[in-house]
């Protein structure tokens, strides 16, 4: 069965018939072109469709278009502002912090979500009991990273790359 929906990806408004199954990543890839989120495992595993939905990041292969309404869909595309590549952007180039690139825009929307999670002060996994939610250690970068996997190992770059924004947006001591 079709549905109407509006997606509004990246700042823009999006008009699309859908198929009530359709998910959100296809809906992205297959119908607007937008090739930055990437299908990987299809099953929520890996992480390289990983967006931000109204600022939380998501995994996009398990979210049905139809239950998106009027949220903002970010992409890695859409971190940039006036076309200026995100600090994260940057900070993954500098530190080297990927390779063949297929997971990266999922790594920094991930990033961006892991940033905003620790500036609200959401405990993660490791987080101790007496410690503060908002310090972004490595233990912590890696563990709120966890559902984003990197086939060529880049994680020795990665986190360094997410620390160093976190440090200078005052997330890390």
């Amino acid at each position: 069965m079709d549905t109407e929906i509006t997606l509004r990806v990246d700042g823009a408004a999006h008009p699309l018939t859908v198929d009530t199954r359709t998910t959100l990543l296809d809906a992205l890839r297959e119908r607007l072109r937008n090739t930055s989120p990437k299908k990987g495992c299809d099953h929520g595993q890996c992480g390289a469709c990983t967006v931000l939905l109204d600022g939380r990041r998501v995994n996009s292969c398990l979210v049905l278009a139809v239950t998106v309404g009027d949220a903002e869909v970010t992409t890695s595309d859409g971190l940039a502002a006036g076309g200026e590549p995100h600090a994260l952007h940057r900070s993954f180039v500098e530190h080297d912090a990927f390779q063949c690139g297929y997971c990266t825009p999922g790594q920094i929307c991930s990033a961006a979500g892991v940033l905003a999670e620790a500036r609200a002060g959401w405990p993660s996994g490791v987080t101790p009991a007496d410690g503060e939610a908002g310090d972004l250690t490595d233990d912590e970068i890696r563990e709120r990273m966890s559902g984003n996997l990197c086939r060529c190992a880049a994680y020795a770059n990665i986190v360094p790359a997410v620390a160093s924004v976190a440090r200078a947006e005052g997330v890390r001591r």
